[in-house]
């Protein structure tokens, strides 16, 4: 089918531009775009004057296939993520059993391609179990369609054995992806370091476990020349290192989760485990440094970190409670808050939220051109809304935005020029 979106805004990531324009999907590709007219026969989606942009590749989202199947399913996931405006998942291997080999690798492959109306690709474990000690099959699970290799928070402890996964994976091009974080600082640690933290009576680690351990990631890709991303940087003293090591021409990109971005130590005030996360939120200076990194391009990826927690989990005293938040459906609005507020324009927001991802990662999508696929995301970046954590669609619903009051809807996402949400469309 044809497909005419016509009276859209237009974002363009790659040209950090916003107009008026249409553009036109043939075989799930875009064909046309800019002034121009209807093709015969075509369906026209007039967007009214609302947004168009790439859909959203997510990078670093939690799925509970195999082994937790009752926090989070690829059908609810993808379901989700169609309603968030995010049309490709790159879902992490902390899975039980661990991604750790090609057949799991192919089995949940073959799980999303059958229950997600969205484009699934996975990363797989560095090393087996996700233990630290052994080098998983890099070649193989490469072969068998992994675009990434991550232990995800179990940080490789041991240098050595991190170093030779480095070297392997340089010599055959794949991506590793860090979790900076010193593990012996930081184990046991819930919260960042500083009065409040210890007012509270809460475990906490300093900010420098952080920059201890990218300092140490990025010692080793000098060494070995791999390509690295790190998962979440989160602290400002981390910034200099990430600076130098780019300036120095080293193959290294870094994310930011969008809790880091837009929340900060103080929402953990009323121990709401909701707002339990690894690592802890920061400190306000942080999270504005954050956003000034993404601003100026020094973070190169906006992520949702989608970590589904079913209730026993969460339901427990702050400490003991597991980390993290799902984020599939508030990661969109709760960017908009950047925009909003005047620290990002829009395609500087999907720079980091589409165009980046797509290019760490060598897929087409993720830009408004023609030949590219069909991905699409439209959304009216103003209207409001509260969140109800009860209306989301994943499994889970520990979201820490519930209750929020929020700014930008999606209207309808598209994969390929299929419309996967809304109604209408």
């Amino acid at each position: 089918m044809t497909l005419f979106f016509e009276n859209a805004r237009l974002i363009d990531p790659e040209a950090l531009t916003e107009t008026i324009g249409n553009i036109v999907v043939e075989g799930g590709v875009i064909t046309a775009i800019g002034a121009v007219d209807a093709p015969l026969g075509a369906r026209v989606v007039d967007c009214g004057g609302k947004c168009l942009a790439p859909g959203i590749i997510d990078l670093g989202v939690k799925v509970g296939e195999p082994g937790e199947r009752h926090k989070e399913s690829f059908r609810s996931a993808g379901l989700a993520a169609a309603a968030g405006g995010v049309t490709t998942m790159v879902t992490r291997p902390d899975t039980d059993p661990a991604i750790d080999t090609p057949e799991i690798l192919e089995f949940v492959t073959r799980r999303a391609a059958a229950a997600s109306p969205v484009n699934i690709h996975h990363m797989a474990a560095l090393t087996k179990g996700r233990a630290g000690r052994e080098m998983v099959e890099i070649g193989f699970l490469r072969d068998a369609g992994a675009v990434a290799f991550s232990d995800c928070d179990h940080v490789v402890a041991n240098t050595k054995v991190l170093a030779r996964c480095m070297t392997y994976a340089r010599s055959l091009g794949a991506l590793v992806i860090g979790h900076p974080q010193d593990p012996s600082l930081s184990a046991g640690a819930v919260a960042t370091s500083g009065k409040f933290a210890s007012l509270r009576g809460l475990p906490h680690v300093s900010p420098m476990a952080e920059r201890m351990g990218l300092d140490r990631d990025i010692a080793l890709v000098e060494m070995t020349g791999v390509r690295y991303h790190a998962d979440q940087i989160t602290t400002a003293r981390s910034l200099p290192a990430l600076a130098r090591a780019k300036a120095n021409g080293l193959r290294v990109t870094a994310g930011v989760s969008i809790h880091h971005l837009t929340l900060n130590e103080f929402d953990i005030g009323d121990y709401r485990t909701f707002f339990r996360m690894t690592p802890p939120l920061r400190a306000e200076d942080d999270r504005v440094a954050m956003v000034a990194a993404v601003a100026e391009g020094l973070i190169d990826v906006i992520c949702s970190m989608h970590t589904p927690q079913d209730e026993e989990s969460k339901r427990l005293p702050f400490e003991d409670a597991a980390a993290g938040a799902v984020g599939l459906e508030t990661l969109l609005p709760a960017a908009l808050r950047l925009v909003h507020s005047g620290d990002l324009s829009m395609a500087q927001l999907f720079r980091a939220l589409s165009l980046n991802p797509a290019r760490l990662l060598g897929l087409p999508a993720g830009r408004l051109s023609v030949g590219a696929p069909a991905d699409l995301v439209l959304f009216d970046p103003d209207l409001p809304f509260v969140l109800d954590r009860a209306s989301l669609r994943s499994k889970s619903r520990n979201t820490p935005f519930d209750g929020q009051r929020m700014q930008g809807r999606v209207r309808a996402s598209f994969v390929a020029g299929r419309c996967v949400f809304g109604e209408g469309y």
